[in-house]
């Protein structure tokens, strides 16, 4: 068995010593707020630092200390913190107003943009997170396809939705949380394993909607899908007669200009969209065939038509000005600068060999373009292909890692996940992390339980 190294402490302790003020304002936070945040996966023992103000990819806290940023707003800022042409674009907006509740030629602007870049973008409906996004997706597929079962895949993150809180974490067949309704008609299917997947969705493929699936597991570990695997889903669906709904908020605009989908040879039927294409603001899309759109068009005034509505809204704050602004100015930027993605996959690429090197036999290096992740491999788990695998290694250590690159490095990797480049990553960044690493493996060496 492996134990929690002494290190652990020196690392906590260092920590304490250098964020008093941080203490202080979320001790005040915890008074205020459950837990103390308003996303449970930012709390962090013994307690959260506190930012004050963001620049490139340097987060920096109330007690002026300063750190590298992996995480960059829940991987949402390909540019990097307060990137020049979007607080400009920005400013200009907020001079004319930042809520209208009205059309705009601001969302017009940015569907324009995203309409060219991705070709299943016929029609798009904005709101204000990725959880929405896929909550309308799947309502979509239940009212075009006039059935009700949705599958999704294990370890698969769509947000808060109840529709889709199903098979998340490990164990997966244990309830996600209490107060959730008609997840019966969730299934789940195992990442990257063709046969099993296809096998469970023949015994509903009477009643499948469709099949909602990210390119890359994010939250799950970090893990890429095969092209074969998702070419096997997509052909399974479509000769079923159910849709296929590819999960691009995390993927959409991260490894090149547009969608992953393309470049497997895939023809979705929707695709939700979230974080880069907002610039750092709040936002959701989904993204469709006419044939599937036309469902939100509530007003048709014949009966058949109105049986045939999908109601999926947006909110108060969808398609707000402010957020059409920041993410247009993000994709301009991307489209015109299309090097970008060249220059932070290739840092990628040096981060993720860097790890490899340093860790050697004791991890597995996950990842693709501009995303890195380490694993530690425990339970006999000798390679990362679906997040069983990725949840059944030493979770404990991989804390200890992320928190001692907290307390020791200045380099901020939310504990527990995934690693995001930007373009404001520098290689001398990258030859930090992977010395910051390095001096973890020579303070907590320990065999792989593998």
């Amino acid at each position: 068995m492996l134990t929690a190294p002494a290190g652990l402490l020196n690392y906590v302790n260092q920590y304490i010593k250098k964020t008093p003020e941080s203490a202080k304002m979320f001790a005040d936070s915890a008074r205020l707020h459950v837990n103390g945040v308003s996303h449970n996966i930012r709390y962090f023992k013994p307690h959260p630092f506190v930012v004050k103000s963001a620049s490139n990819a340097t987060l920096t806290d109330l007690d002026q200390n300063t750190y590298t940023d992996y995480w960059m707003g829940h991987w949402s800022l390909i540019l990097g913190h307060a990137f020049p042409r979007v607080t400009e674009a920005l400013h200009n907006q907020l001079d004319l107003g930042w809520m209208y509740g009205t059309v705009n030629e601001q969302t017009i602007k940015l569907s324009n943009i995203i309409a060219d870049a991705i070709p299943v973008a016929e029609k798009t409906r904005y709101c204000t997170s990725g959880t929405e996004a896929a909550m309308y997706a799947t309502r979509l597929a239940r009212t075009h396809t006039k059935r009700d079962v949705i599958a999704k895949v294990d370890g698969g993150w769509h947000g808060y939705t109840s529709d889709l809180l199903k098979s998340v974490n490990w164990p997966f067949d244990v309830k996600e949380s209490t107060g959730l309704v008609g997840d019966d008609k969730i299934i789940s299917v195992p990442y990257n394993d063709l046969e099993a997947s296809t096998k469970i969705l023949s015994e509903y493929k009477d009643n499948l909607a469709g099949i909602i699936i990210e390119p890359v597991l994010g939250g799950a570990g970090c893990i890429p899908a095969s092209k074969e695997y998702m070419a096997g889903i997509q052909e399974f669906v479509h000769r079923n007669g159910s849709l296929f709904i590819i999960d691009e908020v995390v993927t959409g605009f991260r490894f090149a200009y547009g969608c992953m989908y393309p470049a497997m040879s895939l023809d979705p039927d929707m695709v939700t969209l979230g974080k880069i294409i907002g610039g750092g603001m709040s936002i959701g899309a989904v993204c469709g065939k006419d044939e599937i759109m036309k469902h939100a068009d509530t007003t048709a005034k014949d009966a058949i038509a109105h049986k045939e509505h999908s109601y999926i809204g947006g909110g108060t704050f969808s398609a707000n000005p402010a957020s059409m602004t920041a993410g247009s100015a993000t994709l301009e930027y991307l489209r015109d600068n299309k090097s970008t993605y060249h220059e932070i996959n290739d840092r990628g690429r040096q981060t993720r060999r860097g790890l490899k090197d340093v860790f050697g036999k004791y991890a597995i290096i996950t990842g693709i373009g501009s995303t890195f992740m380490v694993h530690f491999p425990a339970n006999k788990i000798h390679a990362i292909t679906n997040a069983k695998q990725a949840a059944r290694c030493d979770q404990k250590r991989l804390g200890r890692y992320h928190f001692k690159l907290i307390a020791q490095d200045g380099i901020f990797m939310l504990p527990g996940k995934m690693g995001a480049i930007s373009r404001a990553h520098t290689k001398e960044d990258i030859e930090k992390l992977i010395a910051a690493s390095e001096e973890f493996m020579g303070n907590d060496k320990a065999e792989p339980q593998i």
